[in-house]
């Protein structure tokens, strides 16, 4: 009766809180919120200038006063106080003007979160104005939003690849049997391409720009038809702006580091599965969510490695969220998912 009288003055929430972006999914609204995982502030009073896209747009681009910062790093928190800003400016957003009691909050973590890590977000979320605050790892949420079965006795796999993140999971009767974490995704692979112009052309460029070349002209699999875009930056021989061309095969090469760490760690993986849960993903296939999967290629490249079926699901960049919005729906039927911690 109580939880009825409070879903009438609030809306419960749940939050894929990544590396790159942060969604928002309200209980009964669906997705209303997918803002860059971004913070601008005043330095010296440290007062909030900006956050999400409107931040995003400043990173590398502000004057001495104001700094642009990403709170969160390789899945994690990695500045508390900024965090919380962001979750606190985002739960505003979401609950427009139904604030009068505080949400209940899901949010999803990478797997190999540490105890630590786990209590820093709890806290952060409570802070920011959540009454009551459950936490999901990544992949289950990621497996629920693509409508794998986890809750069935058959074995599901799933590789989430977000920006600070890779996520290897193998499910069952809703728990996950075994997990592989890297803190590899969409920014090593950004850096990763950063590193290689400047390296191999004296050329200084952002990490904003590395992020448009990846999705222009980036893969993980020779292409059928090879491209390229031109992209400009500081020579950092004379010091001035310079234009360059970059192709498609270059690109392929310099992001073979992040690459190579993530099919390492899919066959580590598939080594440490138990046999009759391997069965059943040789007959299923290995599903690919995230940002990551959405480099051209990596899905050949993975299926020419392991010789199982790989799809890129539907709506990866939105999952996660997915799932932990069908969670919140159904916090009962869900419940033996949701991680355990020191308060539960």
């Amino acid at each position: 009766m109580l939880d009825r009288l409070m879903g009438m003055v609030t809306n419960d929430i749940a939050i894929d809180l990544g590396t790159a972006n942060t969604l928002v999914y309200v209980k009964g609204r669906g997705i209303v919120l997918n803002e860059p995982s971004v913070v601008a502030v005043e330095k010296g009073t440290n007062k909030v200038v900006a956050v999400g896209k409107a931040a995003k747009e400043m990173l590398g681009k502000t004057p001495e006063s104001i700094e642009a910062i990403r709170p969160m790093k390789d899945g994690v928190i990695a500045d508390f106080e900024k965090t919380e800003e962001l979750l606190r400016e985002l739960i505003g957003k979401a609950q427009k003007k139904r604030f009068l009691v505080r949400p209940r909050i899901i949010i999803c973590v990478p797997s190999g979160i540490t105890e630590v890590e786990k209590r820093a977000v709890r806290e952060s979320a409570e802070r920011a104005g959540a009454r009551e605050v459950f936490l999901v790892s990544e992949p289950i949420a990621a497996a629920i939003g693509v409508s794998l079965p986890v809750d069935k006795p058959s074995g599901n796999m799933i590789i989430d690849i977000g920006g600070g993140t890779t996520e290897i999971a193998v499910m069952a009767l809703n728990g996950i049997v075994c997990d592989t974490s890297i803190r590899v995704g969409g920014d090593k692979m950004d850096d990763a391409i950063v590193q290689w112009v400047k390296r191999n052309h004296n050329l200084l460029i952002g990490d904003q720009t590395a992020e448009r070349i990846k999705m222009k002209v980036g893969s993980a699999f020779p292409l059928e038809q090879e491209e390229e875009m031109e992209i400009k930056g500081l020579d950092l021989i004379k010091g001035v702006p310079r234009t360059i061309r970059v192709t498609s095969a270059e690109i392929r090469e310099a992001l073979q580091e992040p690459v190579s760490a993530i099919v390492e760690a899919m066959k580590a993986s598939l080594e440490a599965t138990p046999p009759e849960l391997a069965g059943d993903i040789v007959d299923k296939g290995i599903v690919m969510t995230g940002g990551g999967s959405l480099l051209r290629g990596l899905d050949k490249l993975l299926r020419e490695v392991t010789n199982l079926n790989f799809r890129v699901a539907e709506d990866a960049l939105i999952c996660v969220v997915l799932g932990s919005g069908k969670i919140l729906d159904n916090l009962e039927q869900y419940e033996k998912v949701l991680m355990k911690g020191p308060r539960d």
